[in-house]
Parts: structure tokens; C-alpha cells; sequence
């Protein structure tokens, strides 16, 4: 009878922990897996996970955790969604954060926070998530009421893959995990402060077509917005109609064909020849999905100078921010293109124009010096185009191996090519390697690193032992900071200040240590023969490629010099 009257007397617990509508609010956004790493303040989430499984990739660091992420929603186009604990878990992400928010990368970022009654006290592994990562998120959100979260998680999701791309972070105070809500998950999003323009001006789409009409020297400028649009189809068929030439920003490879005869390279700082001068030489550049970013444009003085630039973008902030536009179209990519299409016109006059850029690529191209007994860095980027057909997904870091993959891995479809642009992230390329091959099983993901990045996150080896995937991690290895070491030998008179780095791991047997296989190469007919044997495989690998040390990306914009004012130009 007592029993029984206790029984009566406890308050009823409503229907479900928030750590539980956490879980379910993923599973209602469809999301297949997660990156994370589990710690005090997150573990009613872990448990709820435990009890209703979504796929969870444990990484051996958050840093790893969020580029990986990035990997998989930059190939994908799904968000990435990762979860870390409080304090120094959330501090790890920054970077990652950062990198996405810059680059237009869908993430979204949970990460759990000391309980309420604690929060501002300096507790124990509490940080200031809200504080730290306002200037680097799209939108951020600190859940105060667990039947709030299935209506945080949707507005995250909806911010964060709507307009132009970004990252979200949701902190969840440890006791509103533990609280629990009778959750509502129906809602629809409502945010009547938030309403992305996607539809182009009418007007100003007529305008633009006038433009090509009457323009000499047209040329087109294709940024990353136009694969977040999916535009890349569209603006091949745009391309060909008006007969454009076209160039990519570093972000942007892979939206046009890059073996297409319109197709000048890509442009800026380690751009072509071509490219570069046709940027400063035409009358009319339209701009899709591109920021207008330093390394893009060089000294903004000689940037286009007697050009009429239209500039499509989704986010309104980017038009006119660097570069005064004549014609801003504030739009998705595709849209835009599509309704360019459809208005009457004439294609422009440009055929001596077209002429005029064939010549500079043919004059001008992208060289090197042929070195049989060695391994050239640029002839290696060529190898693993062979030996892939051009066709694999190819992630990197930021230096000299990333410039020479843009430079010579032709990507001829959209979402092959996953590199960290606007921070420039050292080791950023193996981890989202690994997120674009989860994205992708079966397709063939090569991580093309430096050794300086890659030992920054080198432990994700763990990750390909544990799920046998089957990344090609190839290092580029010169045994220095490539890039530091290049500017020091052309602008600090070869004075090496701590980019050297002859002390280094044996990476094949760092590589056999997590039971992955490990080459060393040291020669182009070694590297051919490793690739003809890995890259078409379905095991994880590991090659380290010993290239000359004191090569250069060529050509190359001095700071402060107009894109006319290569250095390393060779006829």
C-alpha cells in the first residue's frame, strides 16, 4: 500500500530526455552520420545515441572531427554534422568553424555546455561558445528549454544549407540534455528575418544580356557558387550559347570543364597566364559565385581596369564589398544562369577576342623543368591525374601541393576538388578526405598532403584502420613548409627561418604501425608503378613521395603587384 502511495505521489516525467529529441530532431533532417568526440559535458547525448543509433565517426581530435565534415558536405552537399564537448572540445572546433564559414561549407556544430546554473562561473571545462564563435558562424544558438530543440535543430539545418552556405553551432547546456520536454517536431520553420534572395532581378538579368550583346572581350568567372547552386551543367550550356571564355577562382575548379577549349585555367595569385590577362584585359567580366577575394584580384587597381563587372551572388554583402559592380545580380547561381539563358540575345562578338586567349594558352602555358632522375612535384600531381583518369576526388591542405594540384589536376566534373581556400588550413586535406570517401564509398578519394599538414593531423590514420577505408593519402614531400620556404627564398633573401624540416618520421612505418600500407618513392617511374598498383584498389594507403625540395609554383602574383605582373611567366 505505501508502495503505492509513493507511486501516486511522484511528479509524472514527460515523454522524453533532450538529449533523446536531439537524436530523433537528426533523424527527422535525415542526417546518415555524425562526427564527433564524446566528453563530460555531451555524454546524455552519447547515451541517447547509444540507445538510437545514427552512424558516429569517432575521430582521434576535434579538429579532425569538423574538417572531416567539411570533407563530406563540400562533396556531398549535405550538411556536416558534428558534436564535441564543452570547453577545450568546443575551443578545438574554432578552426574548423572558421575554414567553413569562410569557404560557404553546410555545418552544422553541436556542443555541449556546462548545466545553466553554472554557466558565467568559470566551472569546469566551460568556455564562452556563444562569445567565441559568433564572428565565425552563420548563426549560433544556446538552448535554454529542451522543447525548444526540435525547433533549433530545424532553423540550424535550414540556415545552414538555405542562401549562401555556412556553419550553425547549438550549444546544449549539460542539465537540458538531462531535462525532460514533450517534444513537438512538426513545426514548420519560421523565420521571417531570414529570406535568402534566389530569384534574379528581371531587370537586371535583361541588362547583363545587353551587355554581352554589345561586349568585345567578355569573360566569365566562376567561383564556388556556382557548384553550391549546382550550376555547373547550366553554365557549360551558358558558355558554349554566348561563346565566353571561362576561368575559375580556387574554389570554383571543377564547375567548368577543365579540358573545354573556352576554359583559360584558373586565375590569381598561381593562376595561368591566360587566365590572369584575360581578367585584366576584358571589357565586360561577369562574376558567378565568386567574393572578389586578394588572392583572387592582386593590386584592385589593375584588377579588370576597363572592364564593366556584373556580379551575381547570393549574399548581398559580396557585391561591391571589393570591387565596384555595374551590374550586381543578387541570386542563386543557377537561377540566374537559367534566366540568362532564356532572355533573347545575341552572343557577343568576341571571336578575335576567343583568339587573342587561345594564343596566350598556347604561348603561355604552365611549365616545369623535366627532371627523369627525380621526382618533380608538378609531374607527380600528373601522374595521379593518369592513374586516376582524372576522375578521383582530390583533397589538400594549403601550400605549395595545393597550388600544384590546381594547377595541373585537370578536374573536368563539379565536387572533385576539396581544398581550403579562404583561412588556408594546414591540415585540413587528410581529414576531410576521410569525410568525402564516407560520403562517396566507392568513389576514389586522394589526399594529397605536405608533410608539414599532415603530421598535423596524422592521427586519423586511426580512422582508416578502424573502417578500412580506402583514402590515398599521398604526401608531397619536400621536407620543408613549401610555401613559407618559396616566399623567404623570392622576398627574405633565402634566409630559411624555421621552414626546413630535414628531422622527420619514417611515414611508412608510422603508416604499417596503424596496419595500413606505407611506399616510399623517390622517382617518377617508382611513383607510376606505386599508383598503378594503389589507386584503383579498395584499401586504405599510405605514399610518401619524396620530391625535389627547392621547386616553386610558377607563375606567381608578387604582393601588391596587378595580375599582369606575373613572375615565373616562361613562353
Amino acid at each position: 500500500m505505501r508502495a503505492k502511495v509513493r507511486a501516486e505521489a511522484e511528479p509524472l516525467r514527460e515523454t522524453m530526455s533532450g538529449a533523446d529529441v536531439l537524436i530523433q530532431a537528426l533523424k527527422e533532417e535525415n542526417v546518415e552520420v555524425l562526427f564527433g568526440y564524446p566528453g563530460g559535458a555531451v555524454l546524455p547525448i552519447y547515451d541517447s545515441l547509444y540507445k538510437n543509433p545514427i552512424k558516429h565517426i569517432l575521430t582521434k581530435h576535434e579538429q579532425g572531427a569538423i574538417h572531416a565534415a567539411e570533407g563530406y558536405a563540400r562533396v556531398s552537399g549535405k550538411p556536416g554534422v558534428v558534436i564535441a564537448t564543452s570547453g577545450p572540445g568546443a575551443t578545438n572546433l574554432v578552426t574548423g568553424i572558421a575554414d567553413a564559414m569562410m569557404d560557404s561549407l553546410p555545418l552544422v556544430i553541436f556542443t555541449g555546455q556546462v548545466a545553466t546554473n553554472v554557466i558565467g562561473t568559470d566551472a569546469f571545462q566551460e568556455s564562452d561558445v556563444m562569445g567565441i564563435t559568433t564572428p565565425i558562424t552563420k548563426h549560433n544558438y544556446q538552448v535554454r528549454d529542451a522543447g525548444d530543440l526540435p525547433r533549433i535543430v530545424k532553423e540550424a539545418f535550414h540556415i545552414a544549407t538555405t542562401g549562401r552556405p555556412g556553419p550553425v553551432v547549438v550549444d546544449i547546456p549539460k542539465d537540458i540534455s538531462n531535462s525532460f520536454t514533450d517534444p513537438k517536431f512538426d513545426e514548420e520553420v519560421n523565420l521571417p528575418g531570414y529570406q535568402p534572395t534566389t530569384q534574379p532581378n528581371i531587370l537586371q538579368i535583361k541588362k547583363l544580356k545587353e551587355a554581352i550583346s554589345e561586349s568585345k572581350k567578355p569573360v566569365i568567372l566562376a567561383g564556388a557558387g556556382v557548384l553550391h547552386g549546382n550550376a555547373s551543367h547550366d553554365l557549360l550550356t551558358f558558355a558554349e550559347e554566348m561563346k565566353i571564355p571561362v576561368t575559375n577562382t580556387l574554389l570554383g575548379l571543377g564547375s567548368f570543364p577543365g579540358d573545354h577549349p573556352l576554359f583559360l585555367g584558373m586565375a590569381g595569385m598561381h593562376g595561368t597566364y591566360a587566365a590572369n590577362m584575360a581578367l585584366y584585359e576584358c571589357d565586360l567580366l561577369i562574376s558567378i559565385g565568386a567574393r572578389f577575394d586578394d588572392r583572387l584580384t592582386g593590386n584592385l587597381k589593375h584588377f579588370a581596369p576597363e572592364a564593366t563587372v556584373a556580379h551575381i551572388d547570393i549574399d548581398p554583402a559580396e557585391i561591391g564589398k571589393n570591387v565596384k559592380t555595374e551590374i550586381p545580380i543578387v541570386s542563386d547561381a543557377g537561377e540566374a544562369i537559367r534566366k540568362l539563358s532564356e532572355q533573347n540575345g545575341t552572343p557577343a562578338e568576341s571571336e578575335q577576342w576567343r583568339a587573342h586567349l587561345s594564343g596566350y594558352k598556347k604561348d603561355y602555358p604552365l611549365w616545369y623543368k623535366e627532371e627523369k632522375e627525380k621526382l618533380l612535384p608538378q609531374r607527380l600531381v600528373e601522374l595521379i591525374h593518369e592513374h586516376t583518369e582524372g576522375e578521383a576526388i582530390v583533397t589538400t591542405d594549403v601550400g605549395q601541393h595545393q597550388m600544384w594540384a590546381a594547377q595541373y589536376y585537370q578536374f573536368k566534373n563539379p565536387n572533385r576538388w576539396v581544398t581550403s581556400g579562404g583561412l588556408g588550413t594546414m591540415g585540413f586535406g587528410f581529414p576531410a578526405a576521410i569525410g568525402a570517401q564516407l560520403a562517396f564509398p566507392d568513389k576514389t578519394v586522394v589526399g594529397l598532403v605536405g608533410d608539414g599538414g599532415f603530421q598535423m593531423t596524422l592521427q586519423e590514420l586511426s580512422v582508416l584502420q578502424e573502417l578500412n577505408l580506402p583514402v590515398k593519402v599521398v604526401i608531397l614531400n619536400n621536407q620543408s613548409l613549401g610555401m613559407v620556404r618559396q616566399w623567404q627564398e623570392t622576398f627574405y633573401e633565402e634566409r630559411y627561418s624555421h621552414s626546413l624540416i630535414p628531422v622527420q618520421p619514417d611515414f611508412v612505418r608510422l603508416a604499417e604501425a596503424y596496419g595500413i600500407k606505407g611506399y616510399k618513392v623517390s622517382s617518377e617511374k617508382e611513383a607510376a608503378e606505386v599508383f598503378k598498383e594503389t589507386m584503383n584498389n579498395e584499401e586504405p594507403v599510405v605514399i610518401d613521395c619524396r620530391v625535389c625540395g627547392l621547386e616553386n609554383v610558377f607563375p606567381m602574383i608578387a604582393p601588391g603587384k596587378g595580375l599582369h605582373e606575373m613572375i615565373g611567366v616562361k613562353p
